[in-house]
């Protein structure tokens, strides 16, 4: 798929939304991608996760691993692409780390999937349980890539979409100048 049928996916299931938000981040931004609205579609989410997976040929992987919630299902299309397990992580008492019964072994080559990138703050805390196991990450991978500024990571990167999204610190948020409030459309709570 090229970048520009990716974004006519996200655009025909109302995924581009308009509006005042707050990213996890912290950040506030003036549009949001709704990935949830995408991935409802079985079918499309499975074209997606094999589209994202395809980007990684040639590289062994054991298994993929996103964060709670939008990871979820990026990482279940992505490992059933790669023939690999499935393992997501979530918050407990605001630390990332496995549950559930999910185990990663020493040695073990992971793939760290996502929604969508913005800092690269929730890849970076998976990545760290992915290492505190003793496993290596082999790619980070996302849906959408809306990071600005300098985004480094220690494996290959690669997004299907690329989306340049202003993005405002609270304080200088030119939205919240103009009166209007934020709403925190995503999974995780601030």
């Amino acid at each position: 798929m090229t970048e520009q049928q990716v974004l006519e996916v996200f655009q025909q299931s109302g995924a581009l939304l308009e509006g005042h938000f707050l990213l996890s981040s912290g950040l506030h931004s003036n549009r949001y991608v709704q990935c949830a609205l995408v991935l409802q579609h079985p079918d499309i989410a499975t074209k997606l996760g094999a589209e994202l997976a395809g980007r990684f040929a040639g590289i062994p992987v054991d298994l993929v691993v996103g964060p709670a919630l939008g990871g979820v299902l990026v990482a279940q299309e992505v490992a059933r692409a790669l023939g690999v397990r499935a393992l997501f992580t979530e918050r407990d008492q605001g630390q990332m780390t496995l549950r559930r019964g999910f185990a990663i072994q020493p040695g073990e080559r992971a793939l760290v999937v996502e929604d969508v990138v913005t800092t690269g703050g929730s890849t970076r805390e998976v990545i760290a349980v992915v290492e505190e196991a003793g496993a290596r990450v082999v790619g980070i991978g996302s849906l959408i890539d809306r990071h600005t500024g300098s985004l480094e990571f220690e494996a290959p990167y690669h997004g299907l979409l690329r989306l340049e999204i202003a993005t405002y610190q609270p304080e200088s948020c030119p939205l919240c100048q103009s009166g209007s409030s934020p709403v925190k459309p995503g999974s995780r709570k601030q």
